[in-house]
């Protein structure tokens, strides 16, 4: 089973050397890490170059496309049977990779994997335990919950090749790829969440999150995109099987 891990990368060079490492030691061989820089401005690039991995696959955004751009020409790119999200700032926790395409193998039904994530901080120092203790809400899988308040972290999500069909191409209207991809998958697949930390999610005041702190209107007008997008791609795809 190849494994892709797929990642976008803007302005990254502080912490991304740290969480290409905290990737790499969990991925084989014949696995690969697919980096979309999207005109970095400062030198991410370099230092993506002068990483000595053949596992990784560098490709450069010559005018800057956004994240969702970005996040959609990885997984285009990707070969891997599971793919995997991955921000430029995080670190993967040890054993990240194992638990998660463990649950693929045991249930070929489960078509997107999710965890919870440690929060850390500018400095790696730990912040709270737990993504969801933290905002004090626990991860809950379906369409209208997620609506009304979104649960899918994109950078702990995995899923297999197969969802492409319905996630590509992630429209440009719509909040958030994860939001966009969770909710689909609850609509076209099935999720499965495991109650641990995979991941240290670093927040500090660069982190590119359009959703936080968006007033209520725009809050509405991204959940009017949303649902309209994803009532057209159910109905495109269904019209697409007659």
């Amino acid at each position: 089973m190849k494994i892709s891990v797929c990642m976008a990368v803007f302005n990254g060079e502080s912490y991304l050397l740290a969480q290409i490492e905290s990737i790499l030691v969990q991925l084989g061989a014949t696995d690969e890490l697919v980096i979309i820089d999207d005109a970095s401005q400062d030198n991410s690039l370099e230092l993506l170059k002068n990483i000595n991995d053949s596992r990784i696959h560098i490709y450069h955004n010559t005018c800057n496309l956004g994240i969702l751009a970005s996040f959609e020409k990885a997984l285009r790119l990707a070969q891997g049977d599971i793919l995997f999200l991955s921000d430029q700032d995080d670190i993967w926790l040890a054993g990240k990779v194992k638990k998660i395409i463990d649950v693929f193998l045991l249930d070929f039904n489960t078509t997107l994997v999710v965890s919870d994530a440690r929060i850390i901080d500018a400095f790696g120092h730990t912040v709270a335990e737990s993504f969801f203790a933290q905002r004090h809400k626990e991860f809950t899988k379906g369409v209208l919950t997620n609506l009304i308040s979104n649960k899918y972290l994109g950078c702990t999500l995995a899923f297999r090749q197969s969802m492409l069909k319905y996630f590509l191409p992630i429209p440009s209207d719509v909040p958030m790829h994860d939001m966009w991809f969770g909710i689909l998958n609850d609509i076209c697949g099935s999720t499965y969440y495991i109650n641990e930390p995979l991941i240290a999610y670093r927040r500090h005041i660069n982190n590119v999150s359009p959703v936080i702190g968006a007033s209520f209107t725009q809050q509405f007008i991204w959940r009017w995109h949303l649902v309209k997008n994803l009532f057209l791609r159910i109905l495109s795809y269904r019209f697409s099987k007659l």
